[in-house]
C-alpha cells in the first residue's frame, strides 16, 4: 500500500509523519510526503530533524509539491487538516474517494496543527500527535479495518 502525507509546505508535518511510518519499517506499506505550497528542495525545518533525532529516527527530506504522479501512485492521501483535504480533492477530483485527515483515517476527529515557526517544544507536541495517530492506523491496519493502514 502506498501512502502520501501531505500539508502545507512538506517541511514540517508531513515529513515528520513520512518518518515516523517508515521508521516502523511495514511490510507492503511504502510511504512519501508533499505540500500543498512547498518550496521546492527545501530541507524539513531544524526542529522536525532535532525531534525526529531526539525519537531515534535519522531521517534527510527535500520539500516537494503535491503532483499529478505521487497523487497517482497513492493510494490513500491523509492530511494534516480538512482544509488540505479539501485543497487536495479540488486540485484532484478523482482522488477525492482515497484523501482523507489523518484524525478521520485513524478513526478520531480535528487537525494536526502548524508548528512552523513555533518552539521546539511545539514541535515536539506535533510529533507526540502524529505518533499518536499513525499507531491508531497501525492498529486498525493489524485489526483488518477494511484494509485501511
Amino acid at each position: 500500500m502506498n501512502i502520501l502525507f501531505v500539508c502545507t509546505g512538506n517541511t514540517c508535518r508531513s515529513p515528520m509523519a513520512e518518518a515516523i511510518l517508515k521508521a516502523k519499517q511495514l511490510p507492503g506499506i511504502e510511504v512519501e510526503s508533499a505540500g500543498l505550497f512547498a518550496p521546492e528542495g527545501e530541507d524539513a525545518s531544524v526542529h522536525t530533524y532535532e525531534v525526529l533525532k531526539e525519537n531515534g529516527i535519522d531521517f534527510r527530506h527535500h520539500a516537494r509539491n503535491l503532483s499529478e504522479n505521487l497523487v497517482d501512485w497513492a493510494d490513500v492521501i491523509l492530511t494534516m487538516t480538512s482544509g488540505h483535504k479539501q485543497a487536495v480533492a479540488a486540485r484532484y477530483p478523482h482522488a477525492r474517494n482515497k484523501t482523507f485527515t489523518m484524525a478521520e483515517y485513524a478513526g478520531s476527529s480535528g487537525d494536526v496543527p502548524d508548528p512552523y515557526g513555533g518552539s521546539l517544544d511545539a514541535y515536539r507536541e506535533t510529533y507526540q500527535q502524529l505518533h499518536t495517530l499513525i499507531n491508531r492506523l497501525i492498529k486498525n491496519r493489524k485489526m483488518g479495518n477494511q484494509g485501511r493502514v
